[in-house]
C-alpha cells in the first residue's frame, strides 16, 4: 500500500506480528506526521516508524476514527 492515509486513533494491521507475549498484529495509531507512533493492542508498547517503512509494512486499516 503506498500513502495510507491514517488519522490519530486509527487501528491498522502491520504484515509481521509485534515481538511481543501477544503476538499482536494491531496496532493503535498515536502520532502522525513525518513519523508515525503506533501503540501495539497487546502489550501496550510503543514504536515509531518513519512514513516510508510504515508504508511498507502495513497491510491495511481495520478501523477508522471518525474525528
Amino acid at each position: 500500500m503506498n500513502n495510507v492515509i491514517i488519522k490519530i486513533g486509527d487501528i491498522v494491521e502491520m504484515k509481521k506480528e509485534h515481538p511481543c507475549a501477544k503476538r499482536s498484529k494491531q496496532f493503535e495509531v498515536v502520532r502522525v506526521g513525518a513519523d508515525i507512533k503506533l501503540k501495539c493492542l497487546g502489550c501496550g508498547n510503543v514504536i515509531m516508524l518513519d512514513r516510508e517503512t510504515f508504508n511498507k509494512k502495513v497491510k491495511s486499516v481495520i478501523s477508522s476514527s471518525d474525528k
